[in-house]
């Protein structure tokens, strides 16, 4: 779901369960994994994704701001109620969290830029949390793709510069998360951010520039310069996979990308709106999700043109080997017979093309909470319960 802040401006299991926490919470904080080849997810020779060297499939969910809640504008404890989302996830055996490592604005940055002690002491919260819970972690760093163009007083085009101050901040940021955690068993993988393809050589791109809100840290006006083409994002892609590798050797690499839109080749060729082909399709795919990106990245909301392509997605990702995932679905609103019919629609597409990872959005976000945030006690967690009987099936079927 593009930019969320924008939508609002029996007991023998359970012992099993927390013996799995306390074991995964040491090797956390005793460093014992560290590089090791049964940490996290990884992707074989022939394109499988793996879980601890075993073939995995699973889906989980999005837990967007379980780290940025806690992320005020001083020194102040910080709220930690992300232990109860983790307690219920693991009551319901779903396996892991895609969430954003980072604040969304310039300013939830504040507190990294003047004491990164107390700001890493609260990311370590929320890993050693997930941890003790044994829920995996999937960690999306650059969210939101003006940010830290703005944090270095550069525009986002600078995205596509090696040699900007935007894609050394990535590469610092990208060096003290991964050498922190890659320790951790809790982390799965490494996202680099959320949806940047679909603002990439938009034929309408400047009534899409990135907001303005200098209370929020942003610069008063943009221009031109912070519109972005999909040469631009791919070299972002490519330097934030390149210091990943050099930190966490095996763990999965995610661009965070959309499904691309139905005219993304055209407008790449010819800022046009004109449809692609399913062959252009495969080609945008794959080539904004180039090695050292080793998986397939796409959300599915559109029962056609998100669901339509599903077998498509999952066709490139057999012909490049990099497993699929599908980062965000999910139905808005009440729980209707119609909506209810269209969640089973995707989860019966994801079980029956056998994608390999998948996340709902989205758990436990408050500031969505009229359209599709979903809790353990709301009128949604219905979707919670039909995604707990999918892990089983899927399981089952092995």
């Amino acid at each position: 779901m593009t930019n969320p802040q924008t939508l609002q401006n029996p007991n023998g299991g359970d012992k099993i369960k927390t013996f799995l926490g306390i074991v995964l919470a040491w090797l956390f904080l005793t460093g014992t994994a560290l590089n090791s080849p049964a940490s996290g997810l990884a992707v074989n020779e022939r394109g499988e994704l793996l879980l601890n060297g075993v073939l995995f499939r699973g889906i989980g969910v999005n837990a967007y701001d379980i780290f940025e809640r806690t992320l005020g504008p001083g020194d102040e404890a910080s709220p930690t109620n992300y232990d109860a989302a983790f307690r219920e996830l693991a009551a319901r055996r779903i396996p892991f969290v895609r969430f954003t490592a980072g604040g969304y604005w310039p300013d939830e940055w504040r507190l990294y830029q003047t004491n990164r002690s107390a700001y890493f002491a609260r990311l370590d919260g929320v890993v050693k949390s997930a941890a003790q819970h044994g829920i995996g972690l999937i960690p999306s760093l650059f969210w939101n793709l003006s940010t830290v163009p703005d944090l270095v007083g550069e525009p986002c085009n600078r995205w596509g510069d090696t040699n900007s101050r935007t894609i050394a901040f990535m590469r610092e940021y990208t060096r003290e998360v991964v050498t922190r955690y890659a320790a951790s068993p809790t982390i799965w993988g490494w996202e680099f951010g959320n949806e940047y393809n679909l603002v990439a050589d938009l034929p309408n791109a400047a009534e899409h520039r990135p907001p303005v809100v200098p209370s929020r840290g942003t610069p008063a006006r943009r221009t031109a310069e912070d519109e972005l083409t999909h040469a631009e994002i791919r070299v972002a892609f490519r330097e934030f996979a390149l210091e990943v590798r050099r930190h966490d050797l095996q763990r999965i690499i995610i661009s965070g990308n959309a499904f691309p839109r139905i005219s993304a080749w055209h407008q790449a060729q010819a800022k046009s709106w004109q449809a692609d082909t399913p062959k252009q399709f495969a080609e945008m795919l794959a080539a904004d999700n180039r090695s050292p990106i080793n998986t397939l990245s796409v959300h599915a909301y559109d029962l056609t043109n998100d669901l339509g392509r599903l077998d498509q997605a999952m066709a490139v990702a057999q012909a490049t080997k990099q497993p699929l995932f599908v980062g965000e679905f999910g139905v808005p609103g009440a729980a209707t017979g119609e909506a209810k019919a269209n969640f089973a629609k995707i989860l019966s597409a994801i079980e029956t093309q056998h994608v390999p990872l998948s996340a709902l959005w989205v758990f436990d976000f408050e500031n969505q909470a009229k359209d599709w945030n979903v809790t353990a006690t709301n009128d949604r967690k219905w979707q919670l319960e039909a995604i707990q009987q999918a892990n089983e099936r899927m399981q089952n079927s092995r």
